[in-house]
């Protein structure tokens, strides 16, 4: 089977491209050079040429504080690229796997958020996603939404990688407290899709939304910097001092949902994917930066 991949050159994009696929899986991947997702005509012209069998969005703005003056950029790449990507898919009559955020929730909810829990973006990046997960739903009932949260990775830039560098820079860091998330590795974002694209390629029709971050609990950012010293303390030596800030101490141009955790029981009951613990991942991902292949 061919998989078109979109967004090859962000976190889950270069994880696709790494991930170990069975014998007979072809992966064409574009980054943001090779395919603008917001040019409607290119959109069609890549899938009519290439012929997937399935096609898997990983492309987005993710700039979450820029997006609060950029509108019309985050729009074009969150919610008409997908609408694009969508209308291609049907016009082909093959599936998508789109992939969200937990910027669709206002964070208020005590608890897990669940796929049916009511959306309430608090900013421009989050309401350009969620609008393109309903563009998603309206043109395409062939569809995987996979809504993910706090990804890391070993490149492209991300949280894991700015503490590491500001480390070296500062000898105190202020990291807020009182938010609440799943660290996800993009590694394992990646191979949770590539289970859903050979589920889907052997007859699994469970379209929908699902979730998919990190498991081993929740944490405060606070909490994850505080592990990855930990982690990274063999390479680097003594963790930095971490002080804990609440996010009225730091304010930022976007609101950020106070609660990022997601309830990830349904993507296991319906594609057999249970994530494993954000701690033995960020463990591997502190190795590849300091040792890599």
């Amino acid at each position: 089977m061919k998989v078109l991949v979109t967004g090859a050159g962000g976190q889950l994009g270069q994880e696709l491209r790494r991930l170990s696929w069975p014998a007979g899986y072809q992966i064409v991947a574009y980054d943001r050079a090779g395919l603008d997702i917001a040019d409607r005509e290119a959109v069609f012209a890549a899938v009519a040429g290439e012929r997937p069998g399935i096609v898997v969005n990983a492309a987005a703005y993710t700039a979450v504080d820029r997006a609060e003056s950029e509108r019309d950029a985050a729009w074009a790449g969150n919610c008409t690229g997908p609408a694009n990507l969508a209308a291609a898919c049907r016009d082909a009559a093959i599936p998508l796997i789109h992939v969200s955020t937990d910027y669709v929730f206002d964070g208020s909810k005590t608890g897990p958020n669940r796929e049916d829990d009511p959306v309430r973006p608090l900013g421009v990046y989050g309401e350009s996603k969620e609008a393109g997960e309903g563009a998603v739903r309206d043109a395409l009932p062939q569809h995987v939404i996979v809504r993910t949260a706090w990804v890391y990775s070993a490149h492209s830039g991300n949280f894991v990688k700015t503490m590491l560098r500001l480390a070296g820079e500062r000898p105190v860091l202020r990291v807020v407290a009182d938010q609440q998330g799943s660290p996800t590795s993009a590694a394992d974002l990646a191979a949770a899709v590539g289970a859903i694209v050979q589920q889907i390629a052997a007859g699994n029709t469970a379209w929908g939304t699902y979730h998919f971050a990190g498991g081993g609990g929740s944490v405060t950012w606070h909490g994850f910097a505080e592990a990855i010293f930990e982690l990274a303390t063999p390479w680097r030596g003594p963790a930095p001092r971490v002080d804990a800030i609440a996010t009225a101490d730091y304010p930022t141009p976007a609101a950020r949902p106070m609660n990022s955790v997601l309830d990830c029981t349904r993507i296991g009951a319906a594609f057999g994917i249970v994530p494993r613990p954000w701690q033995e991942a960020l463990a591997e991902v502190i190795r590849e930066l300091y040792q890599p292949a």
